[in-house]
């Protein structure tokens, strides 16, 4: 598959999100796309699976696609079941299908639930279920690992790898600069609108949260490392404690928290959920993370 002088923008006389991109995607490679929140990412690989067509510039050879969105729409008048079924029918494979992802995903139960009433976590597996239909040669992967549980995200790095080894060609984008890094054959950065070949992992995005009233019962050690998605050790190493303020009716005390930007929302809503006594008192950029990845 190629693209050749890709350009994208949303409207006439709109700044460039893309802009004179070429790639090649080929057969049996990892091909990991790497960039800033609001780099392009997600817009390239929309054009990618063929869910956005580009401003300027051709794409070509095309084979059987398979994508998981950035945002998957839940909230659909399914079931599980009847939803993947669907999918099978428009792919033209067996409805089984559907059933043996559910199944190796952990997610069986769930067939003759309503997707609007799935959880977050279940509802990414669908989406993961659904993109696998067919055993596409394309798939493309924007942040697919992103609420899934330990065990559904070590099978989903091995059916990336399944596929690889079966001739299809594998793009994907995760927060985690880390993420199959024993397996990606190709690295690009998407930056000013354009396509670079990148030899190491980029910088991660870290949201800082400062926190007050949390309930001296409540341990933030068992709150934070149980996100998914977030490394074991890196919540108690991002806590610190916020000082003490000598004015006589400011809030003092609390916590600062620092985590993955794309853990910020989820880390939000627990913390609220603690009760009302609970404060947000600022919520800011952090800098970035950078860990290197191997090269495969």
């Amino acid at each position: 598959m190629l693209l050749d002088g890709i350009g994208k923008r949303y409207r006439i006389g709109g700044p460039w999100v893309l802009r004179d991109v070429r790639l090649e995607l080929r057969p049996g490679r990892v091909v990991r796309i790497q960039g800033h929140n609001g780099s392009g990412k997600s817009t390239l690989l929309r054009v990618i699976a063929g869910i956005a067509e580009p401003s300027r510039g051709t794409v070509s050879e095309r084979p059987s696609t398979g994508y998981v969105p950035e945002r998957f729409p839940s909230a659909l008048p399914f079931t599980t079941e009847q939803y993947l079924r669907h999918h099978a029918r428009m792919r033209g494979v067996p409805a089984s299908q559907g059933s043996r992802w559910l199944e190796r995903f952990g997610a069986e139960q769930f067939a003759g639930t309503a997707m609007k009433e799935l959880s977050k976590g279940t509802s990414q597996k669908i989406a993961v279920t659904q993109a696998l239909l067919g055993d596409p040669r394309l798939l493309v992967l924007d942040e697919a690992w992103t609420g899934l549980d330990t065990a559904a995200r070590e099978e989903l790095a091995a059916v990336v790898r399944e596929r690889a080894e079966d001739g299809a060609c594998v793009v994907f984008v995760d927060h985690d600069p880390a993420r199959l890094a024993d397996t990606t054959d190709e690295r690009w950065l998407v930056r000013d609108a354009a396509l670079h070949a990148s030899q190491q992992a980029v910088a991660t995005d870290r949201t800082a949260i400062e926190v007050t009233g949390i309930p001296g019962t409540v341990s933030l050690a068992e709150l934070l490392p149980s996100l998914p998605g977030l490394p074991e050790s890196s919540a108690l190493s991002a806590l610190s404690a916020l000082p003490k303020s000598p004015e006589p009716g400011v809030i003092t005390g609390g916590h600062r928290i620092v985590v993955d930007a794309a853990h910020s929302d989820e880390v939000l809503r627990r913390l609220l959920a603690l009760g009302p006594e609970v404060h947000i008192v600022a919520v800011s950029q952090a800098g970035a993370q950078i860990r290197a990845a191997k090269e495969a």
